[in-house]
């Protein structure tokens, strides 16, 4: 019937979630692997193609607290319908600014309406995710359950690079075309689907806005920044965010420059492959936390793991050197965001569950935004292995935050489920063998 929403289940839930998150990235990836190639075709050098990219990051640093407000008022299904329109809106617009021969103010300001778009999404999803959860009576572990929308992410980034690739041998433009029309299809998908579980929308007056958005503000500021937990992994956040986003894109001018080649679809296989080592990165998660029950000794390895394998990028001088530290690089950082995820959840109230989100990635974009002028400047100076270098000795500052989260012994820091630590010699190194913390009854005490 017309109107009814399905009776809510977990696993109904999770397969929303899953269906959701896939669509969305699917979408997303098709222009990742040739979004730097589109840019310099279309006249931008390659500092003016960071300076757009450092746009978008901008405009989600700025709206990253608004946006998570929405969502933490109006639902989390409007904050997500809003970003899949706004992205559509804004990919049709790259095309039509490259198409009339706009420079680069013009993708500026598109950049900063594309990053609006996904500060709609960041927070949103996962905030409807673990409310609806726990609403259901979920018993399982949120690590494994991050791990899996990432692993289906994984598969439709891998499936979306490689479209993109080859739709960029026709034409550049063609992904950003493609991408408009799933965006639409994530839209309906979305509103059929998508409805707000263990959380009860509010929708405030004109009059009242302001004063219920800075009670959600101040709120959100108290159990993020001000929790020090959350502050040590914002932190990590806005370090490895200075290397990640510029990483991200830098790799595909570099790559065909090792590679001696000019093809976009060499470019859509490599991402490709970086969407198969970030799989395997979401796999590792379940697998590791069967030998540890702590989530700071696999964030301790990842951080490590990373920065090795980032310096080792500009180092090698070689195509498939390169490509495979990289891919070993992603990996990590596979392990790193499901763990990071689920730790976060853990510690801050359903309330202002969205905005503490959105404000762990504001922190990680402003990060990005300075990484990406300051290491795309670097590369226009000297060059992109030096970047990579560079960026690399800056991923080692996050290790000794993981350390001193370490040290904090909070039980979020404890894998909760059967299976954790079971088959490890944690308990010989001081970690719990399994983790009996009731994280129904967690709250966010400890405020610093």
């Amino acid at each position: 019937m017309k109107g009814v929403i399905p009776v809510a289940t977990a696993p109904r839930v999770v397969r929303t979630y899953l269906v959701i998150s896939g669509l969305y990235t699917l979408s997303a990836s098709l222009i990742w692997g040739v979004n730097t190639l589109f840019l310099l075709d279309a006249g931008l050098d390659i500092f003016q193609t960071f300076v757009a990219n450092a746009a978008f990051t901008g405009g989600m640093v700025v709206f990253e607290i608004p946006t998570g407000i929405v969502a933490d008022t109006r639902g989390r299904r409007v904050s997500f319908l809003l970003s899949a329109i706004t992205l559509l809106a804004g990919t049709l617009a790259y095309v039509a600014i490259a198409a009339y021969g706009g420079g680069l103010m013009w993708f500026v300001a598109c950049s900063i309406a594309l990053g609006v778009g996904f500060s709609f999404y960041s927070g949103a999803v996962e905030a409807w995710l673990v409310d609806a959860l726990q609403a259901t009576g979920f018993e399982g572990q949120l690590d494994q359950v991050f791990a899996r929308g990432s692993i289906v992410s994984g598969f439709a980034m891998l499936i979306g690079t490689v479209g993109g690739g080859l739709l960029g041998e026709i034409d550049l433009a063609w992904p950003f075309v493609a991408r408009s029309a799933l965006l639409a299809a994530v839209f309906v998908v979305a509103l059929m689907s998508m409805h707000d579980i263990g959380f009860v929308p509010r929708a405030p007056g004109l009059s009242a806005m302001p004063a219920e958005m800075s009670r959600v503000l101040r709120a959100s500021l108290r159990y993020g920044w001000g929790r020090r937990s959350v502050r040590l992994l914002m932190i990590a956040s806005f370090i490895q965010g200075g290397f990640l986003m510029w990483g991200f894109y830098a790799w595909q001018p570099y790559f065909l420059e090792l590679l001696g080649r000019d093809a976009a679809w060499v470019a859509g296989a490599v991402a490709a492959l970086i969407a198969g080592a970030t799989i395997l990165g979401n796999y590792l998660v379940e697998y590791f936390t069967r030998f540890c029950g702590k989530r700071t000794t696999l964030l301790l390895w990842a951080s490590v793991v990373m920065a090795v394998a980032a310096v080792g990028v500009g180092v090698v001088g070689t195509f498939w050197a390169a490509v495979g530290l990289l891919a070993v690089a992603v990996g990590a950082l596979g392990v790193w965001m499901p763990v990071k995820q689920a730790y976060l959840h853990e510690v801050i109230p359903s309330e202002e569950r969205a905005t503490v989100v959105s404000f762990d990635s504001l922190v990680g974009s402003a990060g990005g935004m300075g990484g990406q002028l300051g290491l795309g400047y670097l590369s226009r100076l000297q060059s992109v292995a030096a970047g990579y270098v560079v960026g690399g000795v800056v991923l080692v500052a996050a290790v000794p935050v993981m350390l001193l989260l370490r040290r904090m012994r909070e039980p979020a820091d404890g894998i909760v489920g059967r299976d954790a630590g079971r088959k490890g010699p944690c308990a010989a190194q001081g970690l719990p063998p399994v983790s009996t913390v009731d994280t129904t009854a967690r709250q966010p005490a400890e405020v610093a």
